[in-house]
This record gives structure tokens, C-alpha cells and sequence, in this order.
């Protein structure tokens, strides 16, 4: 259930902490946030986590586990199993089966797996994103995984608050 602006504001740090965990899981993001309280409006929360990024390398490692494999469904009833499975409901039927043997090689590749934000993104497109990334040194892969992570983040803080 969505905080509004105001019960962010206004509540414990200790209620709204898991709410922003649930966005992104990077200790230094969720208090920082939770530091510069009050915001009054979701733009200057949109415009604070922002302000955040880029994720350190050691941040981004930590966020990328709590999220499954593009193509896998994560289970349980959680905030974030929830989101995760609405972003990628583009990943369905013949994608999810060729997203198993890219997942394999990218994981093989880089030693991670695979993050993008996939919200509104069909199967096929996120396929071509793996692929194309393959390309990527390791550092740089981290860069843009961090990168997508941020979106991922700035999509589920919207809708954990609302005006």
C-alpha cells in the first residue's frame, strides 16, 4: 500500500525504511532519503534519490541480489516480488526460454545477472539489450546495471509514494 507524500514525511524512519528498501536495496540510498525528510512534494523525492546516483560498484552488487533473472517470476507476495513480476510481464512464453541460455552466458560473462529495467519493454527488446551489453568490459557492464538499477528505483518510488 502506497505512503503519500505526507505519511513519508511524516512518519518513523523505522516505518518507511522497508518501503524504500523495497526500491532499492542500498543502505546509503534508503538513509540519505530518509535523512533529508521532509520533501512535500514526490518530484524533490524523485529529484533527492537522483541526487544519489551513481551507485557505488560494492551498491550495486548488493541491489542486484535481491532481484531474479530477467525471465525468471519472482515468487512470494513481497512489495518487491510484486513490482518485479508487473516489469516483467513482457518477458512471458518463448522469451522466457531463450532468456535462460542468454541469462547463462551474460552470468558466465560477467559473474552477475543480467539487470534492466524492464517496465513497459517487450520480450524480444530485452533480449537485444542482453545481447548488446555482452560487449561491455566488466566495469563498464557495472556502470550500466547501476545505471538501470537507478530507473528501476526512481519507477518503484513512485509507486511506494504518492502525492
Amino acid at each position: 500500500m502506497p505512503l503519500t507524500i505526507r505519511e513519508f514525511d511524516e512518519a518513523p524512519a523505522q516505518d518507511v525504511r522497508p518501503a524504500l528498501t523495497a526500491c532499492l536495496d542500498v543502505p546509503r540510498w534508503v538513509e540519505s532519503l530518509l535523512a533529508r525528510r521532509p520533501y512535500g512534494d514526490v518530484a524533490a523525492l524523485l529529484a533527492a534519490s537522483e541526487a544519489l546516483t551513481p551507485l557505488r560498484p560494492e551498491e550495486v552488487r548488493r541491489a542486484m541480489a535481491a532481484h531474479p533473472r530477467i525471465g525468471e517470476k519472482a515468487g512470494g507476495e513481497s512489495t518487491e516480488a510484486g513490482w518485479s513480476r508487473s516489469e516483467q510481464s513482457g518477458v512471458d512464453g518463448d522469451a522466457a526460454r531463450e532468456f535462460a541460455a542468454a541469462n547463462a552466458e551474460y552470468e558466465a560473462t560477467f559473474g552477475h545477472v543480467f539487470l534492466v529495467c524492464a517496465s513497459g519493454r517487450s520480450g524480444a527488446e530485452l533480449l537485444e539489450n542482453l545481447r548488446s551489453r555482452l560487449s561491455n568490459g566488466p566495469e563498464k557492464e557495472l556502470e550500466v546495471a547501476g545505471q538501470e538499477l537507478a530507473k528501476i528505483a526512481a519507477l518503484r518510488l513512485e509507486k511506494a509514494v504518492t502525492a
